[in-house]
């Protein structure tokens, strides 16, 4: 997301791959979901006892919002126009999968 938001050529397998590079609002969302993903590292970090910079209450929250949002990605890229992007689809099930199993054991 970061090399998109940098002007990358890759825009085919990403936001539903309408365009190569991406214009400057898909740039914006492109920064965005980096940042997201940035913290969604330290979530799970934190939610696994491996750090503890976040408290626990905003660890919980966040990590369900970060589990939803790959079950909702999973259908997202299933269902885009671009081929490219719902190869995706399978790699966010898997994530899914891990952020529940990483829920009901921790």
């Amino acid at each position: 997301q970061l090399l998109l938001a940098l002007g990358m050529p890759w825009g085919r397998a990403a936001w539903g791959g309408r365009f190569e590079v991406l214009p400057n609002g898909y740039r914006v969302a492109s920064l965005i979901a980096a940042l997201f993903f940035a913290f969604s590292v330290l979530v799970v970090l934190s939610r696994v006892d491996v750090l503890m910079l976040i408290g626990p209450g905003v660890v919980n929250v966040f990590f369900w919002i970060y589990t939803i949002y790959f079950g909702i990605g999973i259908f997202m890229n299933a269902f885009s126009k671009s081929k490219v992007e719902r190869i995706w689809s399978p790699v966010v099930a898997v994530m899914f999968a891990l952020s529940l199993v990483v829920l009901i054991r921790s």
